[in-house]
């Protein structure tokens, strides 16, 4: 599903990641980061994909709750885990949303 975002500006965390062979418990993680970040002041929303490369792409009202999320306690547990177990190689990008433009089809039956 597309996140529902407020007027820009705001801010998109972009995380690229490649896996191991291992992904035991990695979705139950995942979805445990999503409703824990789903909490945090300042989130957004989020969007994301996984096929050969996963992409993360969670919004965030300023950089202050971007700071914060990366520093909570479960969220760095999660990250070593990750490095440890799941990410042959991940990357993490952050950018300022200067504009956003859509499209939403109604579907009736």
């Amino acid at each position: 599903m597309i996140a529902t975002t407020p007027k820009p500006p705001y801010y998109a965390v972009i995380f690229s990641s490649v896996n191991t062979e291992n992904n035991e418990d990695y979705s139950e993680m995942a979805e445990q980061m999503v409703e824990l970040a789903s909490q945090q002041e300042g989130f957004l929303g989020i969007e994301s994909a996984r096929n050969d490369i996963g992409i993360t792409v969670s919004y965030w009202q300023d950089l202050e709750s971007i700071k914060k999320w990366k520093e909570n306690t479960e969220h760095k547990i999660a990250q070593e885990t990750g490095r440890k177990y799941w990410y042959k190689s991940y990357k993490t990008r952050i950018a300022k949303v200067e504009r956003d433009y859509g499209f939403e089809k109604e579907i009736s039956e």
